[in-house]
Formats: C-alpha cells, structure tokens, sequence
C-alpha cells in the first residue's frame, strides 16, 4: 500500500487514537493501520474506519471521564 500523503511505502502496524468526546476522553488502543517508511503518516482501512464509528458510538453511551479501550478486544 501507498502512502497518500507521500507515495512511500506503508507497512501493517498499530497504533493508539484519543478522542476528546462531549463528556470525557476516550482512549482506543492497538488500532490497526498502515504506517508510512518515510513520513509516518497513518492510514486506516475502510473496515476499520467502520468499526471505530461503532465503538465510538457504543462509549458515547457509556462514557465516563476518561475510557480505555483495546480495539483489538472491542473488535
């Protein structure tokens, strides 16, 4: 895959979002994304764009202060 910022190469890796929401901050971690060799700009597939939109919803209705999440265990 080719970065879209750069044309570089990416390579498979995760990464860690915070999200600042109405009602706290929510922390997701080890998303996983492609990152670039040469600017290290992140990028996400279509999946798991999708599937962060559901598990930012779901912690909307749940939210306290400040939520950690493992995507990996959420997915």
């Amino acid at each position: 895959m080719k970065c879209m910022r750069c044309a570089h190469e990416t390579y498979a890796s995760t990464t860690t979002e915070a999200i600042e929401l109405d009602n706290g901050v929510l922390v997701i971690r080890n998303i996983p994304c492609y990152k670039c060799e040469m600017c290290d700009e992140i990028h996400f597939t279509g999946d798991v764009v999708k599937r962060l939109e559901e598990i930012i919803a779901e912690a909307k209705k749940r939210m306290e202060q400040l939520s950690v999440i493992d995507y990996s265990v959420a997915a």
